[in-house]
């Protein structure tokens, strides 16, 4: 699953692809949107929300297309006569601005709405790690309303805090010593995991390869995450599905670096 500074990333490329110019041929791939046309409109920007994309459109009206990566999605840009890099079935947005192409694949929501109903689809949304308006408190606020919740999964709920996926969820538990199933209420220290959770995002959005440890070598970005090993102590990972039902995820942690609290 994309994390926060991968949709952040994705916004910067929009932005360099498209904003300030005119959409010369515009094609959506998803029955709700198959008729439309806003070819003639014109892109002010894109901003990231957690992991939600908002690209913002001035046509009859300001309008503002909602896109989300979920697990398999990407946006990427072409220039004249480039071969796509991902097979033409799975493009469900295509906007063209002169000699510049921005494709969407696999995204998991494409929809239009109007500018000023963005709340409508991220309003419910906890504070952006990476966002202008970042609010500490509140985050800290949001995480700790239900004292008993495994850590990992008040983590990945992106009404709490929004941008944290399952790698960033896996490492802000090692890096703070608990195991994932620890109740938000038992954790040493909220404040500095949420503080550290801000500056990996902030580390990591201009890179393209994501690191926990500040190593960038392959094998060596992350400390538990998809690792056989603990990069810390050597001891082998142990890996469990946990969610609700139908969504499951991984969860890995280290039994000696994380002990049961």
């Amino acid at each position: 699953m994309p994390e926060g500074d991968t949709v952040w990333r994705a916004a910067r490329l929009l932005d360099r692809t498209l904003a300030g110019r005119t959409l010369t041929a515009t094609d959506f791939r998803v029955p709700q949107l198959a008729t439309r046309d806003l070819a003639g409109a014109t892109v002010r920007h894109t901003a990231s929300r957690g992991k939600h994309l908002l690209t913002r459109i001035e046509a009859d009206r300001a309008w503002t297309l909602h896109t989300h990566l979920k697990m398999e999605g990407a946006w990427q840009a072409y220039g004249p006569g480039q071969r796509w890099r991902r097979p033409v079935h799975t493009a469900r947005v295509v906007l063209e601005a002169g000699e510049r192409t921005a494709v969407g694949f696999s995204l998991g929501i494409v929809e239009l709405v109007p500018t000023g109903d963005e709340h409508e689809v991220v309003g419910h949304l906890g504070p952006d790690l990476l966002g202008p308006d970042w609010d500490e408190a509140e985050a800290l606020r949001r995480l700790t309303e239900d004292p008993d919740r495994p850590l990992v999964h008040a983590l990945l709920d992106q009404t709490r805090l929004a941008g944290i996926g399952n790698m960033y969820a896996a490492e802000l538990c090692f890096t703070s010593g608990v195991r994932p199933t620890t109740p938000v209420a038992r954790v040493p220290d909220l404040t500095r995991l949420v503080r550290r959770a801000k500056l990996m995002l902030e580390h990591n959005k201009e890179r393209a390869e994501q690191s926990t440890t500040g190593d960038l070598r392959r094998g060596r970005r992350t400390w538990v995450y998809r690792q056989r090993q603990c990069l810390r102590c050597g001891t082998t990972v142990s890996v469990e599905q946990s969610g609700p039902p139908g969504k499951e995820r991984a969860t890995y942690w280290c039994p000696r670096c994380q002990p049961d609290r």
